[in-house]
Formats: structure tokens, C-alpha cells, sequence
């Protein structure tokens, strides 16, 4: 496939008002998005959504300008998670559904993913499809006129919505009623949502990271910076703790003796639960590469297994579709229910896993004893340039030595991020000292070659 000039593994992102991200830009994928997702004749929707990021009235105003110089209509939802766009794009019979974030990045970034009228993230060739409308100058021609082009509208009733639909994926006649829960919303798109909805299960909410200034999200806050609520569960006894990122399809736990449990165990603690049940699809779990072999253990003894996808949740969808499973998600925190949802929920999953609590009267961390951790390390090493880890020298020696010494009782990973200038160094083994010595060396090399 030809290599994408603007898409990442989701989305386009990048600083904001430099390109990609600038008006013009944005302008240009919203008429792109219009001519793409138009089916059929008569009026077309477009729904568009943001997180708390400051430049988010900027990204939208063009965006809304070029979707309706294509003659489709646009709904403004405002701040809202992204399943939260996904949820409203699929349920209101819109042609498509976008939001303008940046996810887990500083408020300086922003980005712009879009949704087919079903809900899901767009597959590579659609986005490819809208490069070339946009390189190519052929919307040029395409202008509509007069009556023709497109009005916005703003929803007003969209997070209500949004609330209600969260609510009844929670079991009828069950509340949160005794459980004292830190909620740490990172500053971004769920600051209202996640606590009406947990406040209207029932449960004491304790609320940080709600008070957005469209330049605090996700700093020294949500997922991650999981510390910030590990410590005020200790500091508050509360029964756990629950951590957003700035878009929030993604969570990050804390056990009631403050301690992180992320996207690994709590795909573990569900994905057995639904096997007990009986509801896990062909007993199989999609993860990505990221995840940690001891989830591969744990389904494992449970009498499932777990299927390995590409890192990013819009792959772990692809896979769960193409094998009609129905839960999957990321080390990170994106957890999928397919069941319930298009595409990760931080809110939704935060529900599935407080259902397993009540229903079990477990704490957390007993039910994340059903998971053992292999030690992991993982190393983040910023560049200037993202060339062939062969051209980088004594790299491709160095880890052929490290995959040697592993043999079949650990992982190496490299990968470059999609959505920043980054090499991702990630060793899984036995032994934890041997594993960092390895991921340093491996890091110096990147770092003395093309390290920033």
C-alpha cells in the first residue's frame, strides 16, 4: 500500500496550527469527509466533537466550514469522549463522525479521526481515498451552490445521551451503592460524563482532573500520570481509583492499596469473567504486540487465548471483526467491548470491571491476582528522523544477540509511534536487571544515531 501522507495509526495529528494541524488543512479533510461519506441523495450529517483543548474551536470551525462547502450538514456536539462520537455518529444515523483530539498528548497537539456511519474507525484504503481528493485538487470541481451547500447545527442533548447509553450497559437492578471511587478525568473530554454516570450508579465520587482551561489536559493528570490517583486513594481509603485520558477511550486503574492496574489485567479480570459466563466469543481475546505474556498465561489457564493484533485499537477492531470476537484492547488501556460499544470506552470498561466487583464482592485487587506480569521494560527514545532501525549502526547485531539470549522466554519489540517521533524499545523476560541492561544498550545506540 502507498505510504499515507497525513493518516497515522490514528488519525492526523500534530502540533496544533502547524501543518498537518492548521485551519487550511482541516478545512480540506472536512471536504474531503463530506464527498467521501456522502450516500445517496437528499441532506447529509456530518457529527463533529472535541476534547478541552484550546485550539479545538479553531480545528472545528474549519472543519464545519469545509464539510458544509460540500453541501453536507453539520451537528456540533462539543466536548464528548471519542466513543461518545462514535456512539452518537451510529445512533443518530449520521453519515460520519469526527473528533478533533490528541488523545493522550500535551494540550499543544490536537488531531483529527473520523468514523464511518456504523461507528468504526476508518480502514487505511478510505483514508488513502481522501489524500488523494485532497492532493489531487479534484474537490475543486465539486462545489455545490446556492441551496445546496450545508448548514451547522449545535446538539445540545448529546452528553445526555451519551450518560444514558453508558448507564444501560450497567446491569439493570445493580448500583454502585458503598463504593467510595477516585476519578481522575485528566482535565479532558469526560469531566462531565464519567462522574454523573458514576454519581448516578450510586457511587461517592471523589473527582480530579475536572477542571478543564483548554491548556491543562493531561498534565501531571488521567492515565498517564496514574500516580496522582494512586495517592489519593490512599490518601482518601477510597475502593479504587479510575484514570481517563484527555479523549478518554482509554482507563488505567488503582487497587484500593494504590497501586496501577493497567490495560493488560483488566483485560484479563473481563475476559475471564466472560469465559466463566460464557460470553467471550470463540474464548478468545485480542491484544496487541504490547501486551505482556502473562495475559497469553492467564487466558491460557482460564481456557482461552489471546490473538495478537497491530498496536492501535482501530487494529484490534479490524482483527476482532474479521474473527468475529468480541472484546479486545491495548496494554495502555484501550479496552473494547463490541458487545456495547464501536471502539474503546474508558467510562464503559470502568462499568464492566465495577460490575465484576459487585457481582463477586471482590476487591481489585483480588480479582487482578487472576494475572501474573512477566517483568517488562519499555523505553520511549525521542528522534529526529525515523529511518530503518538497520541503517542505525550495531543495531540489528545488537538484537539479534538480545532475541538469542530471550530464546522462547521473553519478547523484544521495536517500533516507531504513529502518532510521535519516537522509537518504542520494549523487552519482556525472566529476569528484570538482564531485560533493562538490554533496552539500555538498544536505546544508546538509537540515541547516539538519531536521538533528538
Amino acid at each position: 500500500m502507498k505510504r499515507k501522507k497525513l493518516f497515522g495509526t490514528d488519525g492526523v495529528r500534530g502540533v496544533a496550527n502547524i501543518e498537518p494541524m492548521t485551519s487550511e488543512t482541516a478545512m480540506k479533510l472536512g471536504r474531503a469527509a463530506a464527498y467521501v461519506f456522502k450516500n445517496g441523495k437528499g441532506r447529509h450529517r456530518i457529527v463533529i466533537g472535541k476534547d478541552t483543548r484550546l485550539s479545538g474551536y479553531m480545528i472545528e470551525t474549519a472543519l464545519a466550514t469545509g464539510i458544509c462547502s460540500m453541501g453536507a450538514d453539520v451537528l456540533l456536539v462539543g466536548p464528548l469522549p471519542t466513543p461518545g462520537i462514535s456512539f452518537i455518529t451510529s445512533s443518530m444515523r449520521a453519515d460520519a463522525g469526527v473528533v478533533i483530539s490528541a488523545s493522550h498528548n500535551p494540550y499543544q497537539d490536537n488531531g483529527i479521526k473520523f468514523f464511518s456511519r456504523d461507528g468504526y474507525k476508518l480502514p487505511d484504503e478510505l483514508e488513502m481515498k481522501m489524500e488523494e481528493l485532497i492532493f489531487s485538487g479534484s474537490l475543486n470541481e465539486l462545489r455545490p451552490t446556492a441551496n445546496e451547500v450545508g448548514r451547522a447545527f449545535r446538539m445540545e442533548d448529546a452528553r445526555g445521551r451519551y450518560i444514558v447509553f453508558l448507564k444501560n450497559s450497567f446491569p439493570q437492578g445493580m448500583n454502585l451503592e458503598g463504593l467510595r471511587i477516585v476519578l481522575d478525568c485528566g482535565n479532558g473530554a469526560a469531566y462531565k460524563v464519567a462522574t454523573s454516570v458514576l454519581e448516578e450508579l450510586g457511587a461517592e465520587v471523589i473527582p480530579i482532573g475536572v477542571s478543564p482551561d483548554g491548556t491543562n489536559i493531561n498534565e501531571d493528570c488521567g492515565s498517564l500520570y496514574p500516580e496522582v490517583m494512586c495517592n489519593k486513594v490512599k490518601e482518601m481509603r477510597a475502593d479504587l481509583g479510575i484514570a481517563l485520558d484527555g479523549d478518554a477511550d482509554r482507563v488505567i486503574f488503582a487497587d484500593e492499596q494504590g497501586n496501577v492496574i493497567d490495560g493488560d489485567v483488566i483485560m484479563a479480570v473481563c475476559a475471564i469473567d466472560m469465559i466463566k459466563k460464557n460470553t467471550l466469543k470463540k474464548k478468545t481475546l485480542v491484544a496487541t504486540v504490547m501486551s505482556n505474556i502473562g495475559l497469553d498465561v492467564a487466558l491460557k489457564e482460564a481456557g482461552g487465548k489471546v490473538v495478537r493484533a497491530d498496536v492501535g485499537d482501530r487494529y484490534v477492531v479490524e482483527e476482532m471483526r474479521r474473527g468475529g470476537y468480541n472484546m479486545g484492547g491495548e496494554q495502555s488501556g484501550h479496552i473494547v467491548f463490541l458487545d456495547y460499544n464501536t471502539t474503546g470506552d474508558g467510562t464503559l470498561a470502568a462499568l464492566q470491571v465495577l460490575k465484576i466487583m459487585k457481582e463477586r464482592n471482590k476487591s481489585l485487587s483480588e480479582l487482578a491476582k487472576v494475572m501474573k506480569s512477566f517483568p517488562q521494560t519499555l523505553v520511549n527514545v525521542r528522534v529526529k528522523k525515523k529511518i530503518e532501525t538497520d541503517d542505525i549502526p550495531g543495531f540489528s547485531v545488537a538484537v539479534k544477540d538480545i532475541k538469542s539470549s530471550l530464546g522462547d522466554k521473553g519478547r523484544l519489540l521495536v517500533r516507531y509511534s504513529g502518532t510521535e517521533p519516537v522509537l518504542r524499545l520494549m523487552i519482556e523476560g525472566q529476569d528484570k536487571l538482564s531485560i533493562e541492561e538490554m533496552v539500555q544498550k538498544l536505546s544508546e545506540l538509537v540515541k547516539k544515531e538519531i536521538g533528538e
